[in-house]
């Protein structure tokens, strides 16, 4: 079984993605150089606003997320597990983590992928805030 979410947001000029445990989208706009680990502003989605079949998905034990990131022709997948200890109720941000560290903003941990570890060319199109983001997350349970 899976279910998925879509997050749509924005590059920004901003952006760095070179953060080497996390990953984050923000529904924040304004994002300074030391955001290193965010790759996406203004999104129209953050923990809290997900569905709520979807948290439950997440939140069961062996539980597993992808998360493709796609602007422009460009796309990266991260893929990370979810936890029964899952918060899930963040208003702002959405974070993936390489590391069990769990808190309200975490999405999902054990990531085998951190901004750093993203494309480039990915990255690179994600610098242009005119850049529409798409972030498909779907969990398999």
């Amino acid at each position: 079984m899976e279910i998925k979410e879509v997050i749509f947001a924005y590059g920004h000029e901003n952006i760095q993605a070179t953060h080497p445990t996390t990953l984050e989208i923000t529904k924040e706009e304004k994002l300074s150089k030391k955001g290193d680990c965010i790759i996406a502003v203004s999104a129209d989605k953050a923990l809290a606003d997900l569905n709520s079949e979807f948290k439950s998905f997440l939140r069961r034990e062996k539980a597993k997320i992808s998360l493709m990131v796609e602007a422009g022709e460009f796309a990266d997948v991260v893929n990370a597990f979810g936890s029964p200890k899952l918060i899930l109720a963040h208003p702002t941000d959405v974070v993936l983590r390489k590391s069990g560290y769990i808190c309200s903003r975490t999405l999902a941990i054990q990531a085998d992928k951190a901004a750093i570890d993203l494309s480039r060319k990915l990255v690179e199109k994600l610098k242009n805030p005119e850049q529409k983001v798409k972030i498909t997350l779907t969990v398999k349970v």
